[in-house]
């Protein structure tokens, strides 16, 4: 079992760019990029709530338990 990042599903959802993300939430490409193909190991809750704000949806909506 394992925790999945939906980044890029809301990524595409909201038309948005790594390169436009990274500029809202202040953040390097390579750690969104991290994110985004499920590499990383941790999230802060800090960078959670800022991309959920820049992406307009909820955790949930980010992480899903497989």
């Amino acid at each position: 079992m394992a925790i999945v990042v939906n980044l890029d599903v809301m990524m595409a959802k909201r038309k948005m760019s790594l390169n436009e993300l990274s500029e809202k939430v202040d953040l390097t490409l390579s750690n969104l990029s991290i994110l985004k193909t499920g590499k990383a190991k941790a999230i802060r809750f800090s960078t959670l709530a800022a991309l959920c704000k820049a992406l307009d949806c909820q955790p949930g909506d980010l992480l899903e338990y497989v």
